[in-house]
């Protein structure tokens, strides 16, 4: 999952990047531990920037074991506007958040017709079957 992770950011960045094919790198950090966690963060002159770090939850446990990984990263768009996604990806999926991106509408309410009938549901459980 972490590869994938960090070749969304790179995508995102080279996609920013169409138009500065040689953009200096300003900073760049990167850092991996013993323990699985890692930090890995770089900026460019055309004011490209990511950062990322992760740990290894649960190491050694068979079924438990996860990486969560957290980070960000910033471009411009071709039509000037500032792009900046933030996320975290773990056992529960890759879950990004940005200006630029959709956001579910919230439903809409329950009908009362269905919160009586789960209520009457609810009060009145059903008998299990008689074996024979």
């Amino acid at each position: 999952m972490k590869v994938a992770i960090v070749a969304f950011a790179f995508l995102a960045v080279a996609f920013a990047a169409q138009s500065d094919e040689q953009a200096p790198i300003v900073s760049q950090d990167s850092e991996v531990n013993f323990d699985g966690s890692y930090h890995h963060s770089y900026e460019t002159g055309n004011g490209i920037s990511a950062q990322e770090q992760g740990v290894l939850k649960n190491a050694g446990s068979k079924d438990g074991e996860a990486e969560e990984v957290q980070g960000s990263y910033q471009y411009t768009a071709p039509d000037g506007t500032p792009v900046k996604v933030q996320y975290v990806a773990n056992e529960f999926g890759f879950q990004p958040q940005g200006d630029h991106l959709p956001v579910a509408p919230t439903p809409p309410p329950v009908p009362a017709a269905i919160l009586r009938a789960l209520e009457y549901i609810r009060t009145h459980p059903q008998e299990p079957e008689k074996k024979f």
